[in-house]
């Protein structure tokens, strides 16, 4: 099986380089290596390998953008199996998924016969467009904190110091004072209700977000379902006790935090709000007209470790 490695420079601000510069010592066997240096580049390498029609296992190394880049790439492709080695700042993508930890257990891997695990993919339509989410997509209150921790460089000033992960925290508190709720309906097949005052709805892949937040406990990547969750009619007070609970999965006892599992959800707000998949801008909603949330169950394989 030909093995190809991409590999993301600047993930982590940059750290990604000098793990991997140090990871491939380790490495024993022959394989292929790609540099990405734009966004979305790794899709487009992995596209390119999945078109060659060979049996080939294609190793993301990044952060969770390059994973979901990858898997992105490779949807569909019957040959290939996707392996991911968190170098991110996040990396919420290896405690929802199976990923390699260490040199050894890749050297392990390709010495081996490859099994691999079918997984699922969400995907939100918009009009004209789909994006793809891997882990989860939201909107509302998380997804404009997504938006300002990517946009500002208080992320790369925190990851200089390997404190990434604080930079959501930051936002957090900062949003904090100056969000406004929204109302959103929700319909699946068999189901239509609305909510008032809403902070933010979490459509889920696999339970984590945020750098390491368990946000939808129940969530299983290879189930053929997506779960919802609504946070509503909380005080701002209240809404950052949640946040705190949801490190530990416990944000699911409050009556305010509402939770659902279904195919698919059509998701309408009253105004509006910044989305995001993956924890990626994602354009913003348009009042009044439905976002579409499904899940493609089977899509693309992820190494099976044994």
């Amino acid at each position: 099986m030909k093995t190809t490695i991409i590999v993301n420079p600047t993930a982590a601000n940059g750290k990604s380089l000098k793990r991997w510069e140090q990871f491939k010592n380790k490495l024993n066997f022959t394989y292929d290596l790609q540099m990405t240096t734009s966004p979305k580049h790794a899709t487009t390498l992995a596209r390119k390998c999945a078109e060659t029609g060979e049996p080939q296992l294609i190793i993301a190394f990044g952060g969770d953008g390059t994973a979901h880049e990858v898997i992105e790439g490779i949807l569909d492709c019957s040959n290939c199996i996707a392996g991911v080695i968190g170098a991110g700042s996040g990396n919420d993508f290896g405690r929802g998924f199976l990923s390699f930890q260490n040199a050894h257990e890749v050297n392990q891997y390709v010495q081996s016969q490859g099994l691999a695990t079918e997984m699922d993919i969400g995907v939100m339509h918009h009009q004209n467009r789909s994006y793809y989410f891997v882990n989860n997509a939201g909107i509302g209150f998380d997804a404009y904190i997504a938006y300002q921790v990517n946009k500002s460089p208080v992320k790369k000033i925190l990851n200089k110091f390997s404190l990434g992960k604080l930079a959501y925290t930051f936002f957090l508190i900062k949003t904090l004072v100056t969000f406004q709720h929204f109302d959103l309906n929700v319909e699946t097949p068999s189901y239509s209700r609305s909510f008032k005052k809403v902070w933010f709805v979490t459509v889920s892949n696999q339970p984590y977000y945020g750098g390491g937040m368990k946000i939808s406990p129940q969530s299983n990547p290879a189930d053929g379902q997506i779960e919802l969750t609504i946070v509503h009619h909380l005080s701002r007070i209240k809404l950052l006790l949640v946040f705190v609970s949801v490190y530990f999965g416990k944000h699911t006892s409050f009556k305010e935090v509402h939770q659902m599992s279904a195919k698919s959800f059509a998701l309408t707000t009253n105004d509006y709000m910044y989305r995001h998949t993956d924890g990626e801008f994602a354009s913003k909603t348009v009042p009044q007209v439905a976002d579409k949330f499904t899940v493609l169950p089977k899509r693309w394989k992820i190494t099976k470790l044994t």
